[in-house]
């Protein structure tokens, strides 16, 4: 376990909020990810993915940079129009 994993363990178990923002971010950070390499993957620019996906370019920044919560209902919009499946899944949480 790195450093940082262990500052994060650590910090989660003395505070259930610590751990609750620190799990929101990294989540966001998933999502920014995966739209990120789904983008790359398609060879668009974020105008141009924006576009595909009939959102405004900011938009698109925004969830790339992981500053977005976003909704399961934009994730299947963006499924739809790149012709991807959305999937999400549920996996034992760590400790």
């Amino acid at each position: 376990m790195s450093k940082i994993d262990e500052y994060i363990a650590k910090r989660s178990q003395l505070s259930a909020n610590f751990a609750q923002k620190y799990q929101e971010e990294n989540q966001q950070l998933q999502v920014a990810v995966e739209v990120r390499n789904l983008r790359d993957r398609l060879g668009m620019s974020q105008r141009e993915f924006a576009q595909l996906v009939k959102k405004p370019q900011s938009t698109i920044a925004r969830i790339e940079s992981g500053k977005m919560n976003v909704s399961i209902n934009v994730l299947n919009e963006i499924a739809d129009a790149t012709n991807q499946k959305l999937t999400v899944k549920f996996e034992p949480a760590t400790a």
